[in-house]
């Protein structure tokens, strides 16, 4: 784990007590905390329905494949009872919103908490989720290495010095240059509020082992991952929303 972030110092199993959690008290040290559906799942699915909101539960029971349904589930009662933890509340008391979308003004954009206080983000994939909590908008996304070819379809999406870059690598490299590069735009578009929505072609933030720059106003540091995977956290400087 980079000194930048540090994952939450919480129970070994979700729905054991966790006691009061603080915020790091510098804003650019996230808590991050991963969770796996495998081994939490029973208890995220004991706890959702006292847990989670109304459209939560719409969202996981429209996932088709059980796998995806659970990691869901564990995601977000996960992400509740983390914040709820940092604002000494029940999970089911957090109160969440939406701020205006970047793009269009809609009722869409970053989450954070109802005051605005605690800014968050979520990753799943695979089995596996990761949790960012911060004083300051953060992103975070966690991504599974994809199959050769998988990569070799998607990868003119990157920048083109990032295209350049994996081209250079050998072939059994690239899926996981990809998966680098694709975890730290990821981070960073939810950090700022965008999504897709914003081209992942227009910043530059490297295939190799660590990010090679910083969009202005942003850090991006990679998070550790099970092998397979590939995580990325992104941070804004200074405080507010």
């Amino acid at each position: 784990m980079n000194r930048t972030a540090r994952y939450a110092p919480v129970a070994p199993a979700l729905g054991e007590p966790m006691g009061r959690f603080e915020l790091p008290v510098d804003p650019g040290t996230p808590l991050l905390w991963a969770l796996d559906a495998v081994r939490h799942g029973d208890t995220a699915e004991r706890l959702a329905a006292a847990v989670l909101d109304a459209e939560e539960k719409r969202r996981a029971a429209a996932f088709r494949r059980e796998a995806d349904r659970r990691c869901y589930l564990t995601a977000h009662v996960g992400l509740r009872v983390l914040l709820g933890s940092c604002l000494g509340v029940g999970p089911a008391e957090v109160p969440l919103r939406r701020e205006p979308c970047v793009s269009c003004g809609g009722p869409h954009g970053r989450p954070v908490t109802g005051d605005g206080r605690i800014h968050f983000s979520l990753s799943h994939s695979g089995d596996l989720a990761l949790l960012a909590c911060a004083t300051v908008p953060v992103g975070v996304d966690i991504e599974a290495v994809p199959r050769p070819e998988h990569a070799r379809e998607i990868s003119g999406v990157l920048h083109p010095t990032e295209i350049a870059e994996l081209a250079a690598l050998p072939e059994a490299e690239r899926p996981a240059g990809f998966a680098r590069a694709w975890s730290r735009k990821e981070a960073y578009l939810k950090g700022i509020g965008t999504g897709l929505a914003r081209s992942p072609s227009l910043d530059h933030l490297g295939t190799g082992p660590k990010p090679v720059s910083h969009p202005v106003g942003w850090t991006i540091h990679d998070v550790d991952a099970p092998p397979g995977f590939a995580a990325a956290v992104a941070v804004r400087h200074g405080g507010g929303s």
